[in-house]
């Protein structure tokens, strides 16, 4: 198999290298002078990859896209990480929602919804987790009771990324309260603006407030935001979580990268050829090619058949604790220098390793990716 770029590949590559060197802002890759001015750069940043064409790039043509190989989409995330800058603020947009309402929506939502994903006019978050569920999404109980043309949705998600500053929430219900597992789901598209809608950010260990809370009391959802059919939201949130870890790990797997290029220069400058640490750096980069060869996998599997796979969930697992281990181990190079604090925040490594700690659980825990990976790749019975 041949790996490298196509004649294709290679010239959309060149371009998108060319155009991040003329266009990253230096406020998006240096630390961050505060939370509402980094979010305001980010969002002009993101309307800026909408304008040049590279916010939903594979979408079709005809819903505003540009109907792109799904190949250069991977580009796409892998030069943004090797270049350390941000990816489009509406990436639960343009990865999750957008994906699931071109596959099950309307023709209305389409028009209605799409375009203003990739302009970053409207950013989304997802509405799947509750607190006595977790990540078993068929356990959740956030009821939607229909009520002439709107349901009156009432409970409790969790850390939901961007709930924050979110304009939609893609959100799993119960519409049938004496249903039980996948049957009596419905999947709505709620304003996050509406009366009855509460959002508290949560303050995570590296100081920034990324995950949510959100309540909902009484929100009325119009019936024409319901996606796909009443009571049969479970296969339409089955679409949503395929394409959460579609080509997510090209953009993984090269923002590692970059983190072990910067761990083999900390360690040239700080240790003097110990054999140890050579041993444990190289097996953080035979981690990191299997990791991208895994990609690949998910990659054909999505060419293919237009669907991914569940090699993404290995590619994320994976992910998730090799960074936990680099970034542990960066800290260790560092000695006693990594317990110091640098000005208004954490060092760079420091920072890291803090925010590494919530990568096993965010996008689906290690725990849930394992039994995935047992039941749909290796083909053991189900734990229950």
């Amino acid at each position: 198999m041949d790996l490298r770029d196509t004649p294709e590949e290679v010239a959309f590559r060149t371009e998108v290298r060319g155009w991040l060197e003329a266009n990253i802002p230096t406020e998006l890759t240096g630390p961050r002078s505060g939370e509402e001015a980094y979010a305001r750069a980010w969002h002009d940043w993101s309307r800026k990859l909408s304008d040049a064409g590279y916010a939903g790039l594979t979408w079709p043509k005809e819903y505003g896209g540009s109907g792109a190989p799904y190949s250069h989409q991977a580009i796409l995330l892998e030069e943004l990480a090797r270049a350390e800058a941000p990816q489009h603020m509406g990436v639960i947009g343009l990865g999750m929602a957008g994906p699931t309402i071109i596959a099950h929506g309307t023709d209305a939502q389409k028009t209605r919804y799409l375009q203003k994903i990739m302009t970053a006019e409207e950013i989304w978050c997802q509405g799947f987790s509750e607190p006595d569920a977790g990540s078993d999404l068929a356990a959740a109980r956030t009821s939607a009771r229909l009520e002439g043309d709107h349901f009156v949705v009432d409970g409790q998600k969790l850390w939901s990324s961007f709930a924050h500053i979110a304009d939609w929430c893609i959100l799993v219900t119960r519409s049938d309260p004496e249903s039980t597992k996948h049957a009596g789901m419905t999947y709505l598209l709620v304003d996050m603006h509406a009366p009855g809608v509460e959002v508290r950010p949560l303050r995570q260990i590296t100081g920034e407030a990324e995950f949510n809370e959100i309540f909902f009391t009484a929100v009325r959802v119009p019936v024409e935001n319901v996606v796909g059919e009443i009571g049969q939201g479970w296969a339409v949130a089955m679409t949503t979580l395929l394409h959460e870890r579609a080509t997510l790990g090209f953009a993984l797997t090269a923002s590692l990268e970059v983190n072990l290029r910067k761990l083999i220069t900390l360690a040239r400058e700080r240790t003097e050829g110990d054999p140890i640490l050579r041993d444990r750096i190289a097996r953080e980069w035979i981690e990191l090619q299997a990791l991208r060869l895994t990609n690949y996998r998910a990659l054909t599997q999505l060419i293919k058949t237009g669907m991914p796979g569940p090699e993404g969930s290995v590619s994320k697992l994976q992910w998730s604790e090799a960074n936990q281990r680099l970034t542990k181990l960066a800290l260790e190079v560092l000695g006693p220098e990594a317990q110091l604090w640098n000005g208004d925040g954490a060092g760079y490594w420091q920072y890291q390793q803090l925010r590494s700690r919530g990568n096993t659980i965010e996008a689906g825990t290690s725990e849930i990716l394992r039994n995935i990976i047992a039941e749909r790749v290796l083909g053991l019975p189900r734990s229950r």
